[in-house]
């Protein structure tokens, strides 16, 4: 086994380039990562422990010794007070983190890192689509590679020299010759489109943004699948001092194995105005279109550009020549290894920038620069490729990156107000800890959809990220559902159009709605055998509720052209319904994981509610008649529902019909308040407030009697269908308390213990996190 230039150590376990097991790389971060782990080397540490423990990779006192040098990871995870943060850091954020847990100036004294409004149990970093899915698995970024999702190393490095002195401020490099000190990590910031650190070291302040713009309404913005990484250095001490800036990153960005063999190039790209970039590319060499390894692509380029500035200078090379080259020389060389292509893990090619930003003052002196995953085809669609909708915008994608640098000035403008938007609308619906839950949804909700062209015609493809894999799948829409009705109903539409031109035209051979699109992303191979996981009553209901929740938010001469456009196929999925869903059969569900279950009142409530969406749909078609029955129908249900429903004790509603003495969150109840349907009548809905309200465990309310788990996005959907009752709030400040405090370092997960804080199964990163917007999107 050889281990790379870049690693800190040896793994000590899990397979090489794999992601560690949790209990491995988290065992001895349990408190945000933030507290030095008391084993010793060889103890199950993770790289990241191992760096602490023994100051490798030449990092000076980054272990028990050196907390003065880096005295961002000395203390307890700490929030900030969870009022509004702003979209952009602030010179006072470093005055607050100065300051301390004890309010007492800090200087270079080891003191908390301030999280604000959450500390996010991963951050964030480059999330724009199921493959541009960068995170960092900790809370502190000296010392610890970002991965791609799955846990995959995704290498980054950035590291500062201030007046001829390196310090660590991004990664865990191994750089011999060269002893680097640690940047103070004084806060994380984060925004709906922002993950904002502050950094400080000898006299000097470091912001690094990284900021994925989410662009309600305004398509050719949302296809691009470029995100924006910004380092800004000013002077903290009113002194001049000499900055230079080093980041790179490797070539495990473009594939899911090591082995694999990359090709690059570095060019020089045109402005969309007066500047220009700098990007450096590199591309698997002949592996396969249209495949996975890992979950990441097998084929596609990555893209990491600069914007040009004086002082700019670019390298292409083994890290272990590219890194100390640039902290010995000031510069980097302007060129490119030539032994390409070759493996990724053969002599561990990296793709570095170097900004000399000559005397910093109090002017805050700005590096720009942008990574991304272009694909051409993005997808396929029962066996025909479909380009990524960015094509129709833009030939190449050099041009779409000119485009993306020259727009950063708008976009920040942009985001900045919709991370305003997020912050108050949420703060005013649930309170700050439920703006905080907003604020980290929202990139990664977006980043499990991409953007494609049919025939023409956009379309939204979603990927079921870390369960199934499977494209499109009908009931991760479903619990995705409140973002895209808030934000932007138009991309809810997009999203149901593949799935209703496959049940419609693509060959689908059953009268309830299909599953998925397919098993793989990312391709829709489709189900013309009829072989798939069907959820009759489920997926039925659920392309009706999602239907007529776009219809909510479209303007009338849409509407009226979808409900027209679809109404044969949304009619006989409502017709199947009116069959089956008072009382389902023994039928699988959305939560599969809890296996098949007959006569679920949950269920059965989503069937009632989407006969309820098709009378809003047949209203929006001008059918009056059709209107008038599925209302009759669905107002007759509730009634035979809510008897049938009832335990044999008259304070809570069963999981079944036939098992009396259990219950369930009837989630499916936040349609009803949604589309505005007042089926459910209000004693109902304050007995089962009520109930929840006794079974409260530390991290919220199970999901039902049989196990302690519950679903996240099922906890903010019940939230937000009883946001008139006390349990409400305490719905949403369980799953802050969850999410701030969990030492599962893995993007935000949906499914985990409501005793202990730890994820219940693989989920992570899945879109289905938009689910925690149903409380504002209720209130739009």
């Amino acid at each position: 086994m050889t281990y790379r230039s870049n690693d800190v150590a040896p793994p000590v376990t899990g397979p090489p380039d794999g992601p560690p097991p949790v209990e491995a790389a988290d065992a001895a971060d349990a408190d945000a990562d933030t507290t030095v782990a008391a084993a010793g080397p060889g103890q199950g540490m993770s790289r990241r422990g191992l760096i602490r423990w023994t100051g490798a990779a030449g990092v000076v006192g980054l272990g028990a010794a050196g907390t003065g040098l880096l005295p961002g990871v000395a203390g307890s995870a700490r929030a900030a007070d969870t009022a509004a943060p702003s979209s952009s850091a602030s010179t006072a954020s470093f005055a607050a983190a100065r300051s301390g847990a004890s309010g007492k100036p800090g200087g270079t004294t080891a003191v908390d890192t301030v999280f604000d409004p959450i500390r996010p149990p991963a951050v964030p970093l480059a999330v724009r689509s199921p493959y541009l899915s960068a995170w960092l698995p900790a809370s502190n970024t000296a010392g610890t590679w970002p991965t791609f999702w799955t846990g995959r190393t995704t290498a980054m490095t950035g590291i500062a020299q201030i007046d001829g002195v390196p310090y660590l401020f991004l990664g865990a490099p191994n750089i011999d010759g060269q002893v680097l000190r640690g940047m103070a990590q004084r806060s994380l910031t984060t925004t709906a489109t922002r993950s904002v650190f502050q950094y400080e070291a000898a006299g000097v302040e470091l912001t690094l943004t990284f900021l994925s713009p989410v662009e309600p309404g305004d398509l050719r913005r949302q296809s691009v699948p470029l995100s924006y990484l910004t380092a800004e250095a000013r002077s903290g001490d009113g002194a001049a001092h000499d900055v230079k800036l080093y980041l790179d990153i490797s070539g495990e960005w473009a594939h899911g194995d090591s082995g694999t063999k990359i090709g690059w190039s570095g060019e020089q790209v045109a402005g969309a105005g007066s500047g220009s970039l700098t990007s450096l590319s590199f591309t698997p060499d002949g592996t396969k279109s249209l495949a996975e390894n890992g979950d990441m692509a097998t084929w596609g380029t990555v893209v990491w550009s600069a914007t040009n500035r004086p002082g700019l200078t670019w390298q292409i090379g083994a890290d272990t020549v590219v890194r100390p080259g640039a902290l010995t020389d000031g510069k980097l060389a302007g060129s490119a290894d030539t032994r390409q292509p070759r493996a990724i893990n053969d002599a561990w090619p990296v793709f570095a920038f170097h900004f000399d930003l000559g005397s910093v003052h109090r002017t805050a002196q700005q590096a720009v620069l942008s990574v991304g995953h272009v694909r051409e085809p993005a997808v396929s669609y029962l066996g025909t490729p479909l380009p990524p909708l960015w094509k129709s915008y833009w030939p190449t994608w050099q041009q779409m990156a000119a485009f993306f640098h020259g727009d950063l000035a708008t976009a920040a403008t942009r985001t900045a107000a919709l991370d305003r938007k997020v912050r108050q609308e949420a703060t005013a619906a649930g309170g700050p800890k439920y703006a905080a839950l907003c604020a980290l949804a929202l990139r990664q909700a977006y980043g499990g959809t991409e953007l494609v062209s049919k025939d023409g015609k956009p379309w939204a493809m979603l990927k079921e990220i870390s369960s199934s894999g499977n494209v499109s799948t009908v009931d991760l829409l479903y619990p995705a559902m409140p973002v895209f009705a808030w934000a932007d109903p138009a991309y809810l539409g997009l999203l149901l159009a593949p799935v209703l031109e496959y049940a419609e035209h693509g060959g689908w051979p059953k009268e309830f709605a299909e599953h998925d699109l397919g098993s793989s992303y990312p391709n829709a191979a489709g189900h013309n055998d009829g072989n798939e996981e069907d959820m009759p009553v489920e997926e039925s209901a659920n392309m009706l509720l999602m239907s007529a929740a776009y219809l909510k938010g479209a303007s009338a001469s849409a509407g009226r052209a979808f409900a027209t456009g679809h109404y044969p196929i949304l009619k006989q999925w409502a017709d199947y319904l009116v069959d089956n869903a008072l009382d389902p059969g023994f039928q699988n569900q959305t939560d599969d994981f809890t296996g098949f279950i007959g006569h679920s009142a949950n269920l059965a409530l989503k069937g009632i509610l989407g006969l309820g969406a098709m009378s809003q749909v047949a209203a929006a078609a001008g059918n009056a008649a059709d209107r008038t029955r599925y209302l009759g129908v669905a107002k007759d249900y509730i009634g035979q529902w809510t008897g049938k429903a009832q335990d044999t004790t008259p304070d809570h509603l069963k999981l079944a019909y036939d098992q009396p003495g259990t219950w369930s969150l009837k989630y499916n109840g936040y349609p009803d308040a949604l589309l505005g349907l007042g089926l459910v009548p209000s004693s109902v809905a304050a007995e089962e407030a009520a109930w929840y309200l006794t079974q409260v465990n530390p991290y919220g309310i199970p999901l039902d009697v049989r196990h302690a788990y519950t679903k996240g996005d099922w906890e903010m959907w019940t939230a937000a269908w009883l946001r008139d009752h006390p349990v409400s709030a305490y719905l949403i400040d369980s799953y802050y308390a969850f999410a701030h405090t969990t030492p599962s370092r893995v993007p935000f997960t949906d499914w985990y213990d409501t005793v202990n804080d730890r994820p219940a199964g693989g989920f992570q990163a899945r879109p289905v996190i938009g689910g925690v917007f149903a409380l504002l999107s209720v209130t739009r």
